[in-house]
């Protein structure tokens, strides 16, 4: 059966090739959020937060961006697979889930419940998440192209959060 066939069939099963090629995209996201999010921690640091702040640990925040990464890629699939308008409802999604993942911080910030918290610390947290938005998104596009899944566009929104 052809791809143009089994988009119009409703059939969005990836063949094998294209499974590889989305985590070999997923996995080169992963890497380059975290890169990126470990030039934040260096930079956080020479501003003042602590070493001893654990989420700045490559182990904690290499951790945390795999699975932001995948989590965030397993919901951009949903939405692709059964939303009636997927580019409308991540146009809203993405910035929504984005401040969400903030929230977390700004408690940690106010109540400090881990060792070493400092402003510098949990801004660095705060911009990690958006490195890891920035990176996935277009992941999440090339990746949506490989499997030859219908492709929201980008718009002004998730661009702005990206």
């Amino acid at each position: 059966m052809s791809s143009q066939t089994q988009q119009l069939n409703g059939d969005h099963s990836p063949g094998r090739g294209a499974t590889w090629v989305v985590a070999t995209v997923l996995v080169v996201v992963i890497a380059l959020a975290v890169a990126a999010n470990t030039v934040v921690a260096l930079i956080a640091e020479d501003l003042g937060a602590s070493s001893d702040f654990a989420p700045l640990t490559l182990p904690v925040y290499g951790a945390f961006t795999a699975v932001g990464v995948i989590a965030g890629w397993l919901g951009w699939r949903i939405v692709l697979r059964r939303a009636a308008r997927p580019r409308t409802v991540l146009t809203v999604l993405v910035p929504v889930v984005t401040a969400l993942s903030l929230a977390p911080d700004l408690l940690l910030l106010a109540l400090r419940f881990i060792p070493g918290t400092n402003p510098a610390s949990v801004v660095a947290l705060m911009v990690m998440h958006v490195v890891v938005v920035a990176l996935a998104v277009p992941g999440y596009l090339i990746a949506t192209r490989r499997q030859q899944l219908p492709v929201p566009a980008p718009t002004a929104s998730v661009a702005a959060v990206a």
